[in-house]
């Protein structure tokens, strides 16, 4: 097909393009075009996976206690991680029969609800008891989707030792509340810098060291609010900065912010990268409209993933090939409408299978092939079965409670998903209030009330860390929002001895917002996972805001920027921002 294709999105009733390349994608791995757009088919993935509301049950085949995904209420059989991985239960017991008389995705709902669940998704880890969605770590408290980590607690770093309160930190240590940042040590309250050392609350700075409320600095040392200071005048001022706790602390945070106004920034952070669209892409190519990926290739709205090729609709995974409409894990080749499966081929409508190939509709399966709904078939029949069932899916759809129609090559309607809205990373990115989760014809969970016995108020929280005792770690700290927000509050928190220590070390005063509240700020700070057409805002002498003096001439003179791009930085944001030529002129 050589033209593209506007289409209406079922789901959210807006418009969107399915483009020539798209086409090509969907016959190559033969799946009719999609009815939901891009957002809403990513809101759709993001629904099945909970990672960090975590419940007290025992496993149901040795009964020890344990914490899972999963709440005593939910209708699943949760087994803990060393018996659901070990040889004392069999998931093809509960093998059945295709039914084509009822739909597919009933079928497979009530097959979700008889094997048994995993209570947390880890692997090879130590000491990370309150983890989910976790690899290679060791003595982690409270990291969600995380791989080789130390020492690392409430956050998502990677490959980081000594790190709390971070989202896709990269080979950092002894941070703090960094945010798509990499390699950067004894550093807190920054975003998008790297190759840096001692900054604090700074934004875009690359190669620096000892810099305080800094925007857009590259190759620096001694500056506060991008002015230099002689070594001995920025310690003094650093000294006093943190001397003075968290007032002094949001007083330069909230120079920074007007600063950050006031310096160009670049349409969409990407290295190395060749046709691509979107923002946080490294080493890619022919990448569109992808978010926080690194190495790949011909791959099409796809959200935190490493090392992927001809991969569309893809989130947290890495190495995986000819993937669409999938979440979770790794090592995967033509894997569709499916959730953490890993080193597995040729997948289809599946949930937590691994070490398998040619599965349709099947659960916790582990080095099995031609199976359909758990059920072993010869190769030849489980292929003849496999095409009724697709054609019985066209004919025989599922519609849920909106009228919604899931036929085959749609993911799991969110209505039959094993968690409510709220508890899953959907409410995170797709945030909706417990009136337009269940307008949209989906599961809201309300929280369960607890009695926490709170014994210091966030307003009684020290100013600064030195007039804080170690008893603190004994009480219990109500959260400011105190469960009044929609961000799975949980209404209070304590700090670890750990948690004391490195806060000591660092001098930064306590968190006056529970973890969950700390990472949905994190998240805030971010720009979305949507792109707008815009125009540089370089007016040749200055941005066209006048804002911003620039310091050289640029290619296009005193005439203004005629580049376009597509960016993640809304038209109606303050910022300041230059495409590729005009950004590298004046900040690298």
């Amino acid at each position: 097909m050589n033209k593209s294709q506007t289409r209406t999105c079922q789901n959210c009733k807006n418009e969107f393009n399915i483009e020539p390349d798209d086409f090509a994608f969907y016959k190559k791995i033969d799946t009719p075009p999609p009815t939901f757009c891009p957002p809403c088919r990513l809101q759709r993935r993001l629904a099945v996976r909970n990672e960090r509301i975590l419940y007290k049950r025992n496993c149901g085949l040795c009964e020890k206690a344990m914490l899972s995904m999963y709440d005593t209420e939910e209708p699943f059989m949760v087994f803990c991680k060393d018996c659901w991985w070990g040889d004392g239960w069999d998931p093809m017991k509960y093998a059945r029969d295709y039914d084509f008389n009822t739909p597919f995705f009933v079928q497979f709902r009530k097959l979700l609800e008889d094997v048994p669940r995993p209570n947390l998704i880890v692997s090879s880890v130590k000491d990370c008891d309150y983890c989910n969605y976790i690899a290679d770590g060791k003595n982690c408290y409270l990291c969600f989707g995380s791989i080789a980590v130390e020492d690392c607690m409430y956050g998502a770093p990677y490959e980081s030792r000594d790190c709390i309160d971070t989202y896709l930190a990269r080979e950092c240590e002894y941070c703090y509340e960094t945010i798509d940042c990499e390699k950067l040590s004894s550093s807190a309250h920054v975003q998008d810098c790297a190759n840096s050392l001692n900054l604090l609350y700074c934004f875009d700075c690359k190669n620096c060291q000892d810099c305080i409320g800094c925007v857009g600095l590259r190759n620096k040392q001694y500056y506060i609010l991008n002015e230099p200071y002689s070594k001995e005048e920025y310690r003094k001022e650093r000294d006093k900065i943190l001397a003075g706790g968290r007032t002094a602390l949001l007083r330069i945070a909230a120079d920074m912010e007007k600063l950050k106004n006031r310096i160009p920034h670049r349409f969409a952070t990407t290295l190395q990268c060749i046709q691509v669209s979107g923002d946080h892409i490294v080493n890619s190519k022919n990448a569109k409209e992808c978010f926080d990926v690194k190495r790949c290739e011909d791959g099409r709205y796809c959200v935190r993933m490493i090392d992927g090729k001809d991969v569309h609709d893809t989130n947290y995974c890495e190495f995986m090939e000819r993937s669409y409409d999938y979440i979770g894990f790794w090592k995967d080749t033509n894997i569709k409408f499916s959730n953490t499966c890993g080193e597995s081929t040729d997948i289809e409508y599946s949930d937590f299978c691994f070490a398998s190939k040619n599965l349709f509709g099947c659960i916790a399966l582990q080095k099995k092939s031609y199976c359909v709904l758990n059920k072993q078939y010869a190769k030849e029949e489980y292929q003849e079965l496999v095409r009724k069932i697709k054609k019985q899916m066209d004919e025989m759809p599922y519609t849920d409670k909106l009228n919604r129609v899931y036929k085959f090559g749609e993911f799991f309607p969110i209505e039959l998903s094993p968690f409510a809205y709220n508890e899953t990373v959907a409410q995170e990115y797709f945030p909706l209030t417990r009136k337009q989760v269940e307008a949209s014809g989906y599961r809201w969970k309300e929280p369960k009330k607890k009695q926490h016995g709170i014994t210091i108020k966030s307003e009684n929280v020290a100013e600064t860390i030195t007039d804080v005792d170690d008893s603190v770690v004994q009480e219990t700290i109500g959260c400011a929002h105190g469960g009044t927000c929609n961000e799975q509050c949980t209404t209070a928190f304590k700090i670890t001895p750990q948690e004391l220590q490195f806060y000591k070390k660092m001098r930064l005063p306590l968190p006056l917002l529970c973890s969950n509240c700390r990472h949905y700020e994190r998240l805030k700070k971010r720009n979305p996972f949507t792109l707008w057409h815009r125009r540089c805002n370089c007016a040749g002498k200055e941005s066209d805001n006048g804002r911003y003096a620039n310091t050289i001439e640029h290619a296009h003179s005193t005439s203004h920027c005629l580049n376009e791009f597509e960016t993640a930085y809304a038209p109606e944001r303050k910022e300041i921002v230059y495409c590729e030529q005009c950004y590298n002129a004046e900040i690298v």
